[in-house]
This record gives structure tokens, sequence and C-alpha cells, in this order.
């Protein structure tokens, strides 16, 4: 298809097409002239996967570039490859180290991932966004006079992990590497805030059943 078409197709303007392509985000087309280019399905499967991380995500330009840049990568094995993609979405800031909050919340995850057995989770500790991410959050929880730790996480740690096995069972059906890995990112982008909303929901209808709406 010509870039019109492919415009067309996927409600960007040619003037966005354009500017994904100078900021390499889209692979360029095959050239059939000498001003002109033909695009197939992976440049407009491409195309909503920018478009859905620019616009849904928030992500920036350039993260939006690193993150696609490692989807690509076949150098790197399938869990290098996700992880690394997924960790160069926005992250909360590294905590203060001195804090004294921050480093209980630390022992307690730690003593999380023990209990849970998840020795890989261990090893990424130091890398990974997601456990400074739980740090700050268990930090806070503490922080604010709520005893929240590693006994009262299991439970949610588990139901999660059984999220995590139909996320990588539905990111499995897909043929190829790059198409699984932007799966994935899709899914933290956009599988995120639905799970937050069936959360909220969930609680309000837990909520209703226990105290009625008096």
């Amino acid at each position: 298809m010509r870039l019109a078409e492919l415009s067309r197709r996927s409600g960007v303007s040619t003037a966005t097409i354009k500017y994904y392509l100078r900021e390499g985000l889209l692979p360029p087309g095959r050239q059939v002239a000498a001003t002109s280019a033909e695009y197939d399905e992976e440049h407009l499967r491409r195309l909503r996967l920018v478009r859905a991380m620019i616009q849904v995500g928030k992500v920036p330009v350039a993260t939006v570039r690193e993150v696609l840049a490692h989807a690509d990568d076949d150098s790197l094995g399938r869990t290098i490859r996700l992880g690394a993609a997924l960790w160069a979405l926005p992250q909360v800031p590294e905590p203060d180290q001195d804090d004294e909050y921050v480093q209980t919340a630390r022992l307690e995850v730690t003593k999380l991932l023990d209990q849970l057995g998840w020795e890989n989770a261990k090893q990424l500790t130091t890398l990974s966004p997601a456990y400074r991410s739980l740090v700050v959050a268990v930090a806070a929880f503490r922080r604010l006079g709520y005893d929240w730790g590693a006994e009262l996480l299991v439970p949610y740690a588990e139901l999660v992990h059984r999220i995590a096995v139909l996320d990588l069972d539905a990111m499995e059906q897909y043929a190829s590497e790059a198409e699984r890995v932007e799966f994935a990112v899709l899914g933290a982008i956009l599988n995120e805030p639905v799970l937050q909303a069936l959360h909220r929901m969930a609680q309000e209808e837990e909520s209703a059943r226990r105290y009625g709406f008096a």
C-alpha cells in the first residue's frame, strides 16, 4: 500500500507517519520510485502500536524508539528481550536508600519473594523497575502507619501470578518474537489500566455486597 492508504487505514495523518519514519519508529517502506515507497501489514501493525504507546500510554517518542529497538533485537533471548522492552517504559525514580522505611520495605519485599519461591525475581532486584515500584509502595504504606509487609502481600502476589500466566499464554499465540514483545508492551500500557479498573469495580461490588448502599 502507498502512504496515503496507510494513512487512511490507520487514521494517522501522512505528516505524522513521515515524522515516525524519520524518528525510526517505523521501518522504511520498499522504494518503488525516487519519491515513493510501499508499505505492508507489518507497517500498519507497528503504526497502531506506536500510536497506542504515544496517545494512550503517554510514552515519549524517544522511549518508544528504545522499547521498539529492544522488541526488534533478535540477538536477545525472550526473557531479556521482554524485560528490556518493559524496563524502557517510564518508571518510578530510585527511592532514597537512607530512608528507614525504604530499608524496611526492601526487607519485606525480599521476605515476600522468599515465601513465594520467586528465585528468578530475586536475581533481578537490582535491575527491575517493578521491584523498585513495589519497594516504594510498601515504604509509603509503612510511612503512613500501615503494617503492609510480606504476610499481607503473599495472597495478592499469588493472584497476580495467575494473571502473569494468562498474559504469557496469550503472548505465545503470536508467531514472531517481535509480535510477542509488542503484545507484552501493549499489555503493560493498556491491560494494566483494565486490571486497575476491574480491581476498583470488584471493590465496589464486594463493598455493596457486604455493607449495602446505605
